[in-house]
């Protein structure tokens, strides 16, 4: 068998099915099946390529991969985030991409995963105050993500910016 070649010709859902879909790629979400809602997500847009929930969920479940795969997953969240039509939710978005992006990076444990977690966090609050400019009035999203950026990094001491390091006198000094 060829591997490049696909094994089965995908099934397209109709149009009138798209709010349950919506339904499932949200329920898949939270029950943390990320994978399941991205492959309801790609159906949705096979039908209609501009669906903005189905944009915006894909976004969502692919970040939720993040711990397991981070070689091109941010990638493939910005692919879909390029095809978001608000100003607002590209920006919102692109900083909820580099967060999780972080908070995976600090899990990861490796050396100097502090400092690219740091980076990560930093670009996340550039594009949360990109998107407070843009809110929607009575929308503070943004801020509310900016200030669990901060908090993050008030609170972790090993999430720091190059050369910040934060080190203990070695013994005997």
């Amino acid at each position: 068998m060829n591997r490049d070649a696909p094994a089965f010709t995908l099934k397209e859902i109709s149009a009138a099915a798209i709010p349950r879909a919506i339904e499932k790629a949200e329920h898949y979400r939270l029950l943390n099946e990320p994978w399941a809602a991205e492959s309801i997500c790609l159906d949705i847009l096979r039908v209609d390529s501009r669906q903005q929930d189905a944009l915006r969920i894909l976004v969502l479940a692919r970040t939720d991969q993040f711990p397991h795969e981070l070689a091109d997953a941010v990638e493939r969240a910005r692919e879909a985030l390029a095809q978001l039509e608000s100003g607002y939710e590209r920006a919102y978005y692109a900083g909820i991409i580099c967060e999780r992006r972080a908070r995976a990076q600090m899990h990861a444990s490796a050396p100097g995963a502090g400092f690219v977690a740091y980076e990560w966090v930093r670009e996340a609050m550039t594009w949360f105050e990109a998107a407070e400019a843009l809110r929607p009035s009575g929308n503070d999203d943004a801020i509310l993500r900016w200030n669990a950026c901060a908090r993050l990094l008030n609170e972790s001491p090993h999430v720091v910016a190059r050369g910040d390091e934060r080190t203990e006198p070695s013994f005997g000094e």
